[in-house]
């Protein structure tokens, strides 16, 4: 007899609690059993404890390391903060006293792909400059940040192999091109392979994904950014006022 939605819903609650209370009376570091032994303890199937896994580890609770295993990691430090304005991550976590540094930073000129032709007004063909970079915050990878920008707009040696920084951080103190304001989308995706290698998580893992259009003051867009951060190491927020009529 298959089962009701009722008891899978009871069997789901009680794999989290279980787990939950697995790793509250862990320390940081200790590495669980193996996905055989754990599912066998909890008396579920491999694939449905691989499922709930993935919740505590994009909530920054658990930290999965192929083919060596999985390991409890509790974030100390969250990077909450308010979206009304524009700023880096880098900026935000300076502000707030909050360790991060990059990693793997990738400087790439290279012809770009239809998507990114549409939204940076670009001929088929045209040069772009592609950076990306992982954000690292207590050892881990939190965040992959990929700028795509209009050939022309900053040259790769202006970024350079030791550049910590940020784009917009770099292009507001250059002053060139003069900034306007940024429009961006937000959405929770599944991270695909490249994501999931960058960020050290699972493929499917939920992450969230901000897509954003930096413009300039004459209304060209001169950086098209896609930010993807694990959820349990960011809270956003934003703060909306009554409509007075």
């Amino acid at each position: 007899m298959a089962k009701s939605k009722s008891t899978d819903r009871t069997l789901s609650q009680r794999l989290h609690e279980e787990l939950a209370a697995m790793i509250s009376a862990a320390s940081p570091g200790d590495q669980l059993p193996t996905e055989p032994v754990l599912a066998r303890q909890l008396g579920v199937s491999r694939a449905t404890l691989r499922e709930a896994m993935r919740t505590f580890e994009t909530q920054g609770f658990l930290l999965r390391r192929q083919g060596v295993g999985t390991f409890v990691v509790r974030p100390s430090q969250v990077l909450e903060t308010g979206l009304e304005v524009l700023e880096s991550i880098d900026t935000i976590a300076q502000r707030k006293g909050l360790q991060v540094s990059p990693r793997k930073l990738n400087l790439k000129r290279r012809p770009a792909n239809s998507e990114e032709c549409e939204i940076l007004s670009l001929e088929p063909g045209c040069i772009v400059l592609s950076i990306t970079r992982v954000i690292m915050s207590e050892g881990r990878p939190v965040a992959y940040l990929v700028d795509i920008l209009p050939d022309g707009i900053l040259a790769p040696e202006e970024i350079g192999e030791e550049f910590n920084g940020s784009v917009l951080d770099l292009l507001i103190e250059r002053g060139q091109p003069q900034l306007a304001n940024s429009h961006c989308e937000i959405a929770a995706i599944a991270a695909d392979s490249t994501i999931s290698r960058a960020l050290q998580i699972q493929r499917g893992d939920a992450i969230l994904k901000f897509s954003s259009r930096l413009f300039s003051l004459d209304g060209k867009v001169v950086d098209c950014t896609h930010s993807y951060f694990l959820p349990g190491y960011f809270r956003f927020h934003v703060v909306r006022e009554l409509n007075p009529t």
